[in-house]
């Protein structure tokens, strides 16, 4: 089968593999819609946690199931499915409570755990095999572009739900990108107050356009004014906001966050998934500013699924994210470009192997 390869840090091919075939409790399932995120290029350069060359990427995907690994019955030959890329160890105490995105026992395969695309093969191929815990059947509404964003939905839901968001509550949302742009949706659907979405630069011009269009109230480019936390704080009458919620991963980002929320207010940071970062900000912003300050990462079990429910009701529209679409993997290169190069204003580049 045909797969994205990376055989070395900082270096991919479009390489013919063998098919894999599933295990026990695993699913082989052909990859229909997948597609690319800032957080591939952290694996690309060799800086993930438990990553591990050769390696074939891919975490946001979709596809039908052609063949079941013995002890299978959740799914059958034929079903449509969406995948969360977190499976746990199942015997940790994170695990147990559900919190396979939290589980002990990372990277370590021979334990259970799976993060897929990261730690072991993902959907970047024409075929994948991966535990039947990750996967959702898709809504009979939902085609597979939307099943694709399985996971990019769960994150993004976790996260605002880490705020205990309250009905007429306002926020912000920094990083316009795609777990942003849907982390907005979310709490629109939540029935937030009013809403500003902040970006960076020319690269986030038409993705804080699009913020507009799905129902944030305004949206700022914090570099074209002189200090942007004033200018966000201004949105709500220089109190700030209720809550923030981070997804742009930079250190000016957190900063930011933790300036434009208002006294008593609560801060989530989802963006820097990946080690090398550092936050370098005076405590009394915190302390003295009385904030609850959130880590969110990936999400637990039956996030997606609940996320998966809002999209087909209606409540989050994913098709925005979906800027262009490439018919096979052999376009991977382009795509990548497009995808990190933000260019002709994309945010999700889908491919279809």
């Amino acid at each position: 089968m045909k797969a994205v390869y990376y055989p070395e840090p900082n270096k991919f091919e479009i390489r013919d593999i063998p098919m894999p075939e599933p295990g026990p409790g695993e699913v082989l399932i052909k990859v229909r819609s997948t597609t690319i995120c800032a957080t591939d290029m952290k694996v690309f350069i060799g800086n993930w946690p438990g990553g591990k060359f050769p390696h074939t990427p891919g975490h946001e995907w979709s596809g039908d199931v052609v063949a079941l690994g013995e002890g299978v019955n959740k799914v059958k030959v034929g079903d449509r499915v969406g995948v969360e890329v977190h499976v746990g160890c199942g015997a940790c105490e994170p695990c147990i409570n559900g919190m396979y995105n939290l589980c002990e026992n990372y990277g370590n395969r021979a334990l259970g755990h799976q993060h897929i695309g990261f730690t072991v093969p993902g959907g970047l191929a024409e075929y994948c095999a991966v535990s039947v815990k990750a996967v959702h059947r898709l809504p009979d509404g939902l085609d597979y572009d939307q099943g694709a964003m399985t996971d990019n939905i769960g994150v993004a839901l976790h996260a605002v739900e880490r705020t205990g968001l309250r009905a007429g509550e306002n926020v912000v949302v920094i990083g316009p990108g795609a777990i942003g742009l849907l982390a907005l949706q979310c709490a629109r659907a939540m029935s937030a107050g009013k809403i500003v979405v902040a970006g960076a630069g020319a690269g986030d011009a038409e993705r804080l356009q699009t913020a507009l269009k799905y129902g944030a109230d305004e949206a700022i480019d914090v570099l074209a004014v002189e200090n942007a936390a004033e200018a966000i704080k201004a949105k709500f009458d220089g109190r700030g906001a209720d809550v923030v919620i981070e997804f742009a991963g930079s250190e000016p980002a957190a900063k930011l966050a933790l300036s434009c929320a208002r006294r008593g207010g609560r801060v989530t940071l989802g963006g820097a998934t990946g080690p090398g970062r550092n936050l370098n900000i005076d405590l009394s912003v915190i302390v003295r500013g009385h904030l609850d300050v959130f880590g969110s990462v990936a999400n637990p079990r039956w996030v997606s699924a609940r996320g998966l429910r809002m999209i087909e009701r209606g409540d989050v529209d994913v098709r925005p994210l979906m800027t262009h679409h490439f018919n096979s993997l052999d376009d991977f290169g382009t795509a990548w470009r497009m995808t990190h190069q933000k260019e002709d204003g994309a945010i999700r580049v889908m491919i279809h192997p």
